[in-house]
């Protein structure tokens, strides 16, 4: 099968496309016809050297995959059932995504509900799955209907997606961004406002800056995350899961023993399986009522994936690139 494979020897990278020979599978293995996958943040990690994230000298990336199963021996998962694939040490420990097949452990796929194709599963993706758990988060800790709700990094694949379904979901989502001139663009996502990234919060010499958000959806950590606590409102919450900026975080108990804030984090990879049923069971409800196509930034073939991780590493993408692993 064709496959994007990532190798390092001696300090040095490959990533090329290549004919690869399919993995055996064990019996808790399922076997999935990639019909789309998708480029994200932590897959650009990978493809880099050295990588703190990739675990293996040689892997094909690719964190996340839908498709079609053609191999199972597992009763929940029968041979035509339409799934996402994404967790675990796909596409970093193990072999991912950008390949024409995967083959995955049972409890890294999640069945596709039938308003979900497994184009837009990708649309959606590990930055959609991600922004959705954000905004359950945020709801079973109390965020108030038609709340305003920051989003940073909001042309990213997160936060693009955040933005769109917040305003699904009626509540009022103001976009941070770097990128000016994409403002347009998010307002027809549903932002109700568009700030810049030195706009999140004032008043720098105090340890509190005014109280302007009922909780946010953070993609981009290290001092925008310290903003961010320090202008939460009384008993808001904020939903971590980048680090795109700094995993480091420096700031004061201040926020969280004077205005009782919460720090949420939020975790993709590792997540139960009552976690995935619920994200993308109402991922399926909100799929029925909204146009999630324009989250496209762009459609390639794996030959063109070093081109998307630059983009990706540049910050100058604008939602989702998708992945289509057939041949050219």
């Amino acid at each position: 099968m064709r496959a994007f494979e990532i190798s390092e020897a001696d300090g040095k990278l490959s990533c090329e496309v290549r004919d690869v020979e399919l993995v055996q599978l064990t019996p808790s293995d399922v076997l999935v016809k990639v019909d789309f996958s998708g480029v994200n943040y932590k897959d650009a990690l990978v493809a880099s050297a050295p990588s703190r994230v990739r675990r293996i000298d040689k892997v094909i990336g690719g964190v996340d995959a839908a498709g079609t199963i053609v191999v199972s021996s597992i009763p929940d998962l029968r041979v035509g059932t339409r799934v996402a694939v994404h967790g675990g040490d796909l596409g970093v420990g193990r072999d991912g995504g950008f390949a024409e097949f995967v083959s995955a452990p049972a409890h890294f796929l999640s069945a596709l509900p039938s308003t979900i194709t497994t184009r837009e599963a990708m649309i959606i993706g590990t930055a959609g799955f991600t922004a959705m758990a954000s905004i359950l988060a945020l709801e079973a800790h109390g965020l108030d209907a038609d709340a305003q709700v920051l989003v940073t990094g909001a042309t990213g694949g997160v936060g693009s997606v955040a933005v769109t379904l917040l305003a699904a979901r009626g509540y009022q989502p103001v976009a941070s961004t770097g990128s000016p001139s994409e403002s347009t663009w998010l307002h027809e996502r549903g932002a109700v406002r568009v700030i810049g990234r030195d706009e999140i919060s004032d008043k720098p010499e105090r340890v509190l800056g005014t109280a302007r958000w009922a909780a946010a959806i953070d993609c981009v950590g290290g001092d925008t995350l310290n903003q961010i606590l320090r202008s939460l409102q009384y008993g808001g919450s904020v939903a971590a899961s980048g680090l795109v900026a700094s995993a480091e975080l420096t700031t004061t108990v201040y926020p969280f023993i004077t205005r009782a804030v919460n720090l949420l984090g939020i975790d993709a990879v590792e997540a139960t399986a009552s976690t995935r049923e619920r994200v993308w069971t109402t991922l399926g409800e909100i799929a029925q009522n909204v146009d999630i196509a324009p989250l496209v930034d762009r459609e390639i073939k794996m030959e063109q994936l070093p081109d998307a991780f630059e983009s990706i590493r540049n910050g100058s993408t604008r939602g989702r690139i998708l992945v289509d692993p057939s041949p050219g």
